[in-house]
């Protein structure tokens, strides 16, 4: 479907977005202005680019490569990173809050830019060359550039430390095979930061551009999930890879597993974004749907699943805004964070299920957003660590005994 039958289907859903976000313990108070100023910027625009067309992007399982550009110009793509190479030299607070405001729109719009800024510009800018840097992260921060992050495989989800994809030095460059899967973004990528074992068995980031010879990107149909978002995978066959696109700060599983910290923290934010969604549009529907006489927000059980959905709304927001307090100040823990992502994407799910409840019928349609909302985050349960494996985590902190090694 071309843009404009897009924009022209939509147009009255666009009139319709009155969201606004629930602050029941005054949580603003802990903000700064600038962090306010950059959360309303981003809330006008997903009003203005996002709502308006993503029930038909779902439906047609249409990714808008339109808005890659757009996210680069508002400066979504990697907000933390320093300003010399192009990124918006801002605190994790802040980042936090952009991808509270982009998944409020639609998790899969929110996938691409937490794939780019966490997963793509946070190893070249952490493990990279300084000439990687200036080659590579302006053009991404821009939305020039699209890149991916090649981490699981058909084989190999929550245990990545198994990868089979792998290279050879081969004196002028290294050969790279294998083969990638679930890969956010890939179909479009400009680039893609792999990580493949070497010789020795030791895992290292490797940047592979598009038009490398042997290197493919099948996109994945049939999704019911994250349907606005371009999936697919990874495959090298026999790629010849520049021994300058070999990220040189650091190597093994700890370097992926650092850039996952960083994806699972903005989760945490952003599936709390669609929690408030599903919450708002059924506090106002509860207000106006009339059985019985009257409004079913007067019922006991309306207002029982309201009052639920608020409390954890709250408890979330709280929780994450003292995890990127921590993360500012560094000492943000990786079962810190598990936790938080592990809360926020289970409270946001239980949420979609109560609020599509209370929209009867309804919340099955493209009329409100909780079907869409519902299946985009049982896709968000699963990926940058299950929900069970995030469980383990807190388990072998808890415990000092991993149970999944």
């Amino acid at each position: 479907m071309s843009t404009q039958s897009h924009e022209t289907t939509n147009v009255k859903k666009a009139a319709n977005d009155f969201f606004e976000s629930p602050d029941f313990y005054n949580i603003d108070d802990l903000l700064t202005e600038e962090h306010k100023l950059i959360r309303e910027s981003i809330r006008d625009f997903v009003k203005k680019e996002i709502t308006p067309y993503i029930e038909q992007w779902c439906q047609d399982a249409h990714f808008p490569y339109e808005i890659v550009k757009k996210f680069g110009d508002i400066g979504a793509f990697g907000p933390t990173v320093p300003e010399q190479y192009g990124g918006g030299g801002l605190d994790y607070i802040s980042y936090g809050l952009i991808m509270q405001e982009i998944e409020r729109g639609d998790s899969g719009m929110r996938s691409t830019a937490s794939v780019q800024g966490s997963l793509v510009m946070y190893p070249i800018y952490k493990f990279g060359s300084e000439e990687q840097k200036m080659k590579y992260l302006p053009k991404l921060a821009s939305g020039e550039w699209l890149g991916c992050f090649g981490l699981t495989e058909p084989d190999h989800g929550s245990n990545p430390s198994g990868m089979l994809t792998n290279f050879k030095d081969m004196g002028d460059h290294y050969l790279l095979n294998g083969a990638k899967m679930w890969i956010s973004n890939s179909p479009k990528a400009d680039i893609a930061v792999v990580w493949a074992k070497n010789e020795e068995g030791r895992i290292h980031g490797l940047i592979v551009e598009r038009g490398m010879e042997g290197f493919s990107t099948p996109e994945t149909h049939g999704k019911w999930s994250l349907r606005a978002s371009c999936t697919g995978e990874l495959v090298f066959d026999n790629v010849k890879v520049p021994k300058e696109n070999l990220l040189p700060g650091k190597s093994g599983l700890g370097a992926p597993l650092m850039c996952l910290d960083s994806a699972r923290y903005g989760i945490a934010w952003g599936a709390i974004g669609a929690a408030m969604d599903c919450y708002d549009s059924a506090r106002r529907y509860a207000a106006e749907r009339i059985q019985f006489n009257k409004p079913i927000a007067s019922f006991q059980l309306t207002q029982k699943k309201l009052s639920e959905m608020l409390t954890e709304i709250t408890k979330a927001q709280l929780l994450n805004w003292k995890l990127g307090k921590m993360m500012d100040e560094g000492k943000a823990t990786t079962a810190q964070i598990s936790m938080a992502k592990r809360n926020s994407v289970h409270t946001a799910l239980t949420i979609a299920r109560e609020a599509r409840q209370i929209h009867g019928g309804m919340g099955i349609t493209g009329e409100y957003p909780l079907m869409r909302h519902m299946m985009n985050l049982e896709s968000v349960i699963t990926y940058e660590g299950t929900h069970d494996i995030h469980l383990l985590i807190l388990g072998a902190e808890i415990t000092g005994i991993p149970a999944f090694s």
